[in-house]
């Protein structure tokens, strides 16, 4: 029979409580252990001397015989100095996925478009800072000639108005 250093799960729903115990390994989480050997509130603050209590002897004893402790219960254990739990190394837990990386790659694509864009059309101001000199008489050229146009237009709907006007004392009178 192998024998496992676990937690099994008490309390409410959103109010865990943790019993740490020595159980058949086939056995379910919440059913039939051999030996409780503490407690753990995971509730309490981080500091409290009563978020994990532990009988150490009882611990030791189930050890000594094979016993193999989950990784939360081996993080206790070494907490305690019954057990030291080696460090362990995963560099690839940070590095994000390959979708992650595409994505990443055209943001960067995208950053990159928009600053020769940017250097682009700094260029063309620049450009078209240094040859406003020969642009400027035909632009006001064509600035006089539009308003020459417009006021004709507001002639002929002047004279338009009184006519309408005349017509209408003719039919009253």
């Amino acid at each position: 029979m192998a024998i496992s250093l676990r937690l099994s799960r008490g309390g409410a729903k959103k109010r865990p409580y943790y019993r740490i115990v020595a159980a058949d390994s086939r056995a379910p989480r919440d059913g039939k252990y051999l030996e409780q050997i503490g407690t753990y509130n995971p509730l309490l603050a981080k500091d409290d001397d009563n978020r994990v209590n532990l009988n150490e002897d009882r611990a030791r004893y189930w050890l000594g015989v094979g016993a193999q402790p989950s990784d939360r219960v081996l993080r206790f254990l070494d907490a305690a100095g019954i057990l030291e739990r080696t460090a362990r190394n995963n560099p690839q837990k940070a590095e994000p996925g390959e979708k992650a990386k595409e994505r990443a790659e055209e943001k960067a694509e995208k950053a990159q478009e928009a600053e020769e864009a940017a250097k682009a059309a700094e260029e063309e101001a620049k450009a078209a800072a240094e040859a406003p000199a020969e642009e400027t008489p035909a632009e006001e050229a064509a600035a006089e000639e539009a308003p020459a146009e417009e006021a004709p237009a507001e002639e002929a709907a002047a004279e338009e108005a009184p006519a309408e006007d005349a017509g209408e004392e003719k039919a009253e009178g």
